[in-house]
C-alpha cells in the first residue's frame, strides 16, 4: 500500500518531467526556427545581390541577343533556347518512365527479392552525384549509340538524373492513398488497373507533379554533365532539331563567371535572374496543374 506522502510526489514528479519534456520541445522548436532563419537571411543576402548587380542589365536586347565577347551587347537567347529544348526532351523522356516505374512497382509489381533490389538501387541513385551521370551518358548514348553531343544526349542524361526523385516522391504519393479507397473500388467490381488509373493516381497527382518540379527544377539548373558532354559555352545560333549542338543557362551564365572583364560579372547575375525566372515560371504551370480538380483526369 501506498503512503500519502507517495501519493502527494507522485504529481510534483510528473509535473517536473511534463515542465522538462516542455522545455525540450521548446529547444528543438528554437533550434529549427534558428537554422531556417539564417538559410532565409543568407538567401536574401544572395538574391539581393544578384539582383542589385544584374537588375540593370535585364531588357529585351538581353532576352534576345546572342552571346558576344562584349559584356554590353552580350545575351542569353541561345542559352534560353537551349534550356526549353532541353527541359521539354527531359520532361517527355523522364515523366513518364518515371511514373510508370512508380506505379508499377507499387501497385503491379509482386513483393519478392527482385522488386527489394530494384527499389534498393533506385534509392541509391537518388544520391548519385550528377557527373557520373555525365559519365554514364558520354560512354553509353554519346560513344555507344552514336547520338554525340546532341541535345538528345543532354536529354538523356538529365532524364537519368531525374528518374530516381520522381520515382521515389510518385511511389511516396501512392503509398499515402487510403487502402479503403481501392477495397472499394475492387468491391465494385474495378479491375487492377482501373483501381489504379481511376481510384489511386487522381488522389497521389499532387505528390507526383511535386516530385516532377523537383526533379526537372534540379535538371535546369545543372551544369557539369553538360559540360562532359560536349554542351557550348559560346553559341551563336539557336538548335532547330534535338540532334543539334546546343548552350544552356548555368553554361552561359559558368562561362560569364569565369571572364576576367567586370561587366560579364554583371552580366552573369543578370543570366541567373533569368535562370530564377524559367524556374518560377515551370514551378508555376507545373502547381497550376496540380491544383486542377481530380476530375480532369
Amino acid at each position: 500500500m501506498t503512503t500519502v506522502l507517495e501519493r502527494e510526489q507522485r504529481p510534483l514528479t510528473s509535473t517536473k518531467a511534463n515542465r522538462s519534456r516542455r522545455l525540450g520541445e521548446l529547444s528543438f522548436q528554437g533550434l529549427l526556427l534558428g537554422c531556417t532563419g539564417v538559410g532565409l537571411i543568407v538567401l536574401g543576402i544572395l538574391l539581393y545581390t544578384v539582383f542589385n548587380k544584374g537588375g540593370s542589365r535585364l531588357s529585351v536586347d538581353f532576352l534576345t541577343s546572342f552571346p558576344s565577347r562584349r559584356p554590353a551587347s552580350a545575351g542569353v537567347k541561345a542559352a534560353i533556347y537551349g534550356s526549353v529544348w532541353l527541359i521539354g526532351l527531359t520532361t517527355l523522356i523522364a515523366v513518364p518512365i518515371s511514373v510508370g516505374a512508380a506505379i508499377y512497382l507499387e501497385e503491379m509489381a509482386p513483393r519478392n527479392r527482385f522488386t527489394r533490389l530494384i527499389e534498393v538501387n533506385i534509392s541509391n541513385l537518388a544520391g548519385v552525384p550528377s557527373i557520373i551521370y555525365g559519365i554514364l551518358a558520354l560512354g553509353v548514348v554519346a560513344r555507344g549509340l552514336g547520338l554525340g553531343f546532341s541535345l538528345w544526349t543532354g536529354s538523356i542524361a538529365l532524364s537519368l538524373l531525374a528518374f530516381p526523385v520522381i520515382v521515389i516522391a510518385a511511389r511516396e504519393s501512392i503509398r499515402a492513398v487510403p487502402p479503403s479507397i481501392r477495397q472499394g473500388a475492387y468491391a465494385l467490381g474495378a479491375t487492377r488497373w482501373q483501381v489504379t488509373k481511376r481510384a489511386v493516381i487522381p488522389p497521389a497527382r499532387g505528390g507526383i507533379l511535386t516530385g516532377c518540379i523537383l526533379a526537372l527544377s534540379r535538371a535546369l539548373g545543372e551544369a557539369a554533365p553538360l559540360l562532359l558532354l560536349g554542351a557550348l559555352v559560346f553559341s551563336a545560333s539557336v538548335p532547330n532539331d534535338p540532334s543539334d549542338r546546343y548552350t544552356a543557362l548555368p553554361l552561359q551564365i559558368f562561362n560569364w563567371i569565369n571572364r576576367p572583364q567586370p561587366g560579364f560579372q554583371i552580366t552573369a547575375a543578370a543570366g541567373i535572374i533569368v535562370l530564377l525566372g524559367v524556374l518560377f515560371t515551370i514551378n508555376g504551370v507545373a502547381i497550376a496543374l496540380r491544383r486542377r480538380g481530380p476530375q480532369t483526369w
